[in-house]
């Protein structure tokens, strides 16, 4: 069984006299990239995902429902693929916009819409055939997803630079050890 020692907190740190500079640099690149990488990417994700949140939240103010009525069917156009009955399909549909003018448009409709039907559109400030807006719950949830992702990604670049400065302070260190290995290794082989 093998002799573990107690791990020591801070060790980069404390007074010692073999160590070396760069184990000092080491030390701080350690604390600044681990410290830049945690504050890089918390900030990114909470600035995305309140930018979403806004976002989702104009477009939800924006959005309106209007009452429309099925004009004509279109048929759907055969893929080779199979179609399940319940799928829904085109329909050309017309509504009444804010200013009052009529309008047209495709949207996707519940099998069984058949013409004359009243179905349920969303359109914008302008009168046009938009998407229903998000709710707010899977709002939160998108803005929390799309802001985590952002934060780890952000958070990736200084972790990745605190990875590539290490291994260079490695490889000097090495190298060092490599000059002072050929300096006092001839002398250290007459000592024994």
């Amino acid at each position: 069984m093998a002799f573990r020692s107690p791990k020591v907190w801070l060790w980069r740190w404390r007074r010692n006299p073999l160590k070396r500079r760069a184990d000092v640099m080491e030390g701080w690149l350690v604390l600044g990239v681990g410290l830049l990488t945690v504050l890089a990417g918390v900030l990114a994700g909470l600035m995305v995902a309140r930018s979403v949140t806004q976002g989702l939240a104009r477009e939800r103010a924006d959005r309106r429902p209007a009452a429309a009525q099925v004009v004509a069917e279109i048929p759907d156009v055969p893929t080779g693929r199979h179609i399940s009955h319940g799928a829904p399909g085109w329909a050309e549909v017309r509504w009444a916009a804010a200013d009052g003018s009529v309008r047209t448009g495709l949207v996707r409709t519940a099998d069984g819409n058949r013409v004359g039907t009243r179905v349920t559109v969303w359109t914008d400030s302008r009168g046009h055939l938009v998407g229903s807006p998000v709710p707010p719950g899977q709002a939160a949830f998108r803005a929390g997803l799309v802001g985590t992702l952002a934060g780890l990604g952000t958070a990736l670049g200084p972790f990745t630079g605190g990875i590539l400065l290490r291994a260079r302070l490695e490889r000097r260190r090495l190298a060092a050890w490599d000059t002072e290995w050929a300096r006092l290794g001839p002398q250290w082989g007459r000592m024994v």
